[in-house]
């Protein structure tokens, strides 16, 4: 794990107001609950949840996810991998392909340190041809018995990764049956474009349509005499259908644990718990005109592929319009369509919250995330976490 600099670590039972701008900053309060309700949801609904860890990036905060009762994490990356399993995590499913030697390399050799630490690596495959790979990575690492779970992907609509569903998937679960050192585990099917749908009945619409795909392969499976250990997929938008689906064994939520305002713009479903914002970037006035201010957080400080961030906690009045000014500063405009009909504008060395438009890489922009106890205003800082896995991109 990364070493915590002196002036952060100084910053642990000092009030909000202390933490230097531009910084990303966790309400813990927020997360908990977050966490609680994930919890709750999952035991109500009778299936395993297995958080994706691509979002915060934390082997810490993938240990208080597993102390409230998550299975296990997944990532995209063999380095998101490496990165969890030296903070000590132990189950850990790679959701996605992965063909280069060197890289199989690497999930040989973890599987081996995990299966030897009585933990277990899952990795996804779409090919007969990855599936050999990875088999001779097994063999040129002498694994000896030690295995590693494989899930075949299927292309559920995303039309990204995945075998096509039904006969095709039975035929690669059979392709890798002659290999020893992997062992089938069940499907993948995650469609991540359903997530962003508006609507919840578009959301719903769109799993519907996984679902067909799915039966599918279940019918073909059940023909070959083929039993399918664990149905896995599904995101924050769409958990609740995939876990009321009776298929879906296991969901992969990760946003849900800060919210972002690419989420927060979706029509929540009455059946999904009510997930709160935790994640801040906290950002400072630097500059004061006549029509706009300037803040001292451009895109360096948050993502913006899935649009800027939005103001936090602002009344009507005072609404302000958050303009890319670049990579180091934003500009703000009084937004008067939202109320701000007086042209009010923020002073120089005024704080101001915002949401990341999109969570995950705003993450992966910072080394260091700051948990705050206690409330944005009045609240305290309770621990540093490091970004494990930023820039973890192989």
């Amino acid at each position: 794990m990364k070493h915590i600099p002196e002036h952060l670590q100084a910053l642990v039972g000092q009030a909000v107001k202390r933490i230097d701008t531009p910084a990303l900053v966790i309400d813990l309060d927020a997360m908990d609950r977050n966490i609680e309700r994930m919890a709750r949801f999952a035991q109500q609904q009778g299936v395993l949840w297995r958080p994706h860890a691509k979002l915060h990036k934390s082997a810490h905060i993938a240990h208080l996810l597993e102390h409230a009762g998550a299975i296990g994490h997944c990532v995209q990356k063999v380095s998101e991998a490496e990165a969890l399993a030296a903070g000590g995590i132990t189950n850990i499913f790679i959701s996605n392909e992965v063909i280069a030697p060197g890289k199989l390399a690497r999930v040989a050799a973890l599987a081996k340190a995990l299966n030897a630490q009585g933990g277990r690596l899952a990795i996804c495959v779409d090919s007969e041809e990855g599936s050999t790979r990875l088999a001779q990575a097994m063999q040129d690492a002498q694994a000896g018995d030690a295995a590693i779970d494989v899930l075949i992907e299927i292309n559920v609509g995303q039309n990204r990764c995945g075998v096509e569903p039904g006969v095709d998937a039975v035929l690669l679960i059979n392709a890798i049956k002659p290999h020893a050192s992997l062992r089938f585990a069940g499907l993948q099917a995650y469609h991540g474009g359903a997530q962003h749908l508006r609507s919840a009945e578009e959301r719903k619409a769109a799993i519907e349509q996984v679902l067909k795909l799915v039966n599918r392969t279940r019918h073909e499976c059940d023909h070959a005499m083929i039993r399918i250990p664990l149905i896995t997929g599904a995101g924050t938008g769409t958990m609740v259908n995939e876990a009321a689906s009776g298929v879906y064994g296991e969901i992969q939520p990760g946003s849900f644990l800060f919210m972002d305002a690419d989420y927060a713009a979706n029509q929540r479903d009455a059946a999904q718990p009510m997930f709160e914002h935790a994640l801040y970037v906290k950002t400072q006035v630097m500059s004061v005109s006549a029509d706009h201010a300037v803040c001292d957080a451009g895109h360096k400080a948050h993502a913006i592929d899935s649009g800027l961030p939005r103001l936090h906690a602002l009344p009507a009045e005072n609404a302000l319009r958050f303009a890319n000014g670049g990579d180091e500063h934003g500009v703000l405009h009084p937004d008067a369509e939202a109320g701000n009909t007086s042209g009010w504008l923020p002073a120089l060395g005024d704080t101001l919250w915002l949401i990341p438009g999109h969570c995950d890489p705003t993450v992966n922009l910072h080394d260091y995330m700051i948990g705050v106890r206690g409330g944005r205003l009045k609240g305290v800082v309770e621990r540093i976490f490091t970004v494990d896995g930023r820039g973890a991109l192989s």
